[in-house]
C-alpha cells in the first residue's frame, strides 16, 4: 500500500513538473508571474507537499524562483544569463570532447551513432521532450568517456541548473535537425580521434545554441533571418 502511495505521489509530482515547464516554455506563464499552490492543489486533487517538491525541482532547473512567505514566481531570463551559460558550456563540454576523442571505444562510437539515429527520427516527429532526454544521453556518453569525474560533475550541475535554456533552444523551429547534423560531424571527429576538431565542433554548437536562443528572445515576430537559417544554408 505504501509503495502505491509513493508511486502515485511521484507520478503527480512529474505531472506538475511537466505542466509548469510547458506553460513557461510556451509563454502561458510569463516571467515574474506567480505560480499559485492552491490552484495546482485543486487542479490535481492533492496536498501541497508534492507541489512544493516540484517547485524546488523547478527552481533548481531555472524555471522558478521561490520567495519565502510569498511563493513561487517564474524566473526572468536575461541575455546575460544566456551568454554566460553557453560560454561556460562551451568551455567545459569542449574540453570533455577533446579528452574523449582518444578515449572513446569503437563500441562507444557505435552507441553515439545509434543515439543520433533516434534523435534524427525524433527531430522528424517534432518530439522535443523525447529529443531533449535522448540528446542528454548523447552528451553524457562522451562526457563520461573523457575520464574526468570532476569535469563530468560540473557539466551535469550546470546542465541541471539551466535545463530551461537548453529546452528552449531545442524548441526553436529547425534546431533539432541541426543538432543531429552537428552530432554527425562530431562522431566523425571522434572516429578520427581528432580532439582539436571535436572541441571546436562542440564550441560551435554551444555558440549557435546560445545565439538562436538570444534571437528568439529579442527578435520574436520581427521576421529577421536567424543564425539557424544561416546555419542551414552553410
Amino acid at each position: 500500500m505504501k509503495s502505491k502511495f509513493i508511486e502515485r505521489h511521484q507520478t503527480l509530482r512529474e505531472k506538475i513538473l511537466e505542466t509548469i515547464r510547458e506553460a513557461i516554455l510556451k509563454g502561458t506563464l510569463r516571467p515574474g508571474e506567480k505560480v499559485a499552490e492552491p490552484e495546482l492543489a485543486e487542479r490535481f486533487g492533492i496536498s501541497r507537499t508534492p507541489i512544493r517538491e516540484a517547485f524546488r525541482q523547478l527552481e533548481s532547473e531555472g524555471y522558478l524562483t521561490v520567495i519565502p512567505r510569498k511563493g513561487a514566481v517564474v524566473t526572468a531570463l536575461s541575455e546575460q544569463d544566456v551568454q554566460e551559460f553557453y560560454a561556460i558550456k562551451s568551455i567545459l563540454e569542449g574540453y570533455a570532447a577533446e579528452l574523449a576523442a582518444t578515449r572513446l571505444t569503437i563500441k562507444d562510437i557505435e552507441k553515439l551513432q545509434t543515439i543520433n539515429e533516434k534523435l534524427r527520427n525524433l527531430a522528424v516527429d517534432g518530439d522535443v521532450k523525447a529529443f531533449f532526454r535522448i540528446h542528454n544521453e548523447f552528451h553524457d556518453l562522451f562526457v563520461r568517456a573523457a575520464g574526468n569525474h570532476k569535469l563530468a560533475e560540473l557539466i551535469t550541475q550546470l546542465g541541471m541548473k539551466f535545463n530551461r535554456l537548453r529546452m528552449a533552444s531545442l524548441s526553436i523551429s529547425g534546431r533539432m535537425s541541426i543538432s543531429v547534423v552537428e552530432h554527425d560531424r562530431l562522431i566523425e571527429a571522434f572516429k578520427n580521434q581528432d580532439g582539436d576538431l571535436a572541441e571546436d565542433l562542440v564550441k560551435q554548437t554551444a555558440a549557435i545554441g546560445g545565439q538562436v536562443l538570444l534571437e528568439g528572445m529579442t527578435d520574436a515576430g520581427q521576421g529577421r533571418a536567424s543564425s539557424l537559417d544561416q546555419r542551414n544554408d552553410g
